[in-house]
């Protein structure tokens, strides 16, 4: 099985990060603007993208599987692209000084593919719109997000 990881530190507390992460406003402001559902452990968040004509570009359901206050979210992903579905997103949270520091992760991936390789990319900007939105109020979550490549 293959995997994503990236690390990342942002310089807010780590209840504030926290909340970027198991909220649905706080999902919103770094990841998609259209993200809705309940983030609460057993219930399913959809996070939806469009191309440019407002046609959806890919939608994911993810299940919450694991809310651990300042500590950890976990989601299990049971509806979006077949190279998604089954796999987990974790975020692990650790604060070191004035820094929180996210471990994140995408697991299970059936093989690595240049579809894992576009989103390993994509994760990485979506990360540094985290840092942005908990730092600044001021994500680049989609439709604003950076582009990468023609897939999106």
């Amino acid at each position: 099985m293959a995997q994503i990881l990236h690390r990342i530190g942002i310089k807010a507390s780590v209840s504030k990060v926290y909340e970027a992460l198991s909220t649905i406003d706080g999902l919103s402001g770094w990841w998609t603007r259209e993200t809705s559902g309940s983030s609460q452990v057993g219930g399913s968040i959809e996070f939806r993208f469009r191309n440019d004509d407002g046609s959806i570009k890919g939608a994911f359901v993810m299940e919450v599987k694991t809310l651990e206050p300042n500590k950890k979210v976990t989601w299990l992903v049971n509806s979006g692209p077949p190279d998604w579905v089954g796999t987990d997103i974790n975020f692990s949270l650790a604060e070191e000084g004035d820094t929180t520091i996210v471990l994140f992760n995408h697991r299970n991936w059936e093989e690595a593919t240049e579809s894992m390789a576009h989103c390993s990319m994509k994760w990485a900007t979506f990360m540094l719109s985290l840092r942005q939105h908990v730092e600044t109020r001021n994500g680049l979550p989609a439709p604003d997000d950076v582009k990468i490549d023609n897939w999106n």
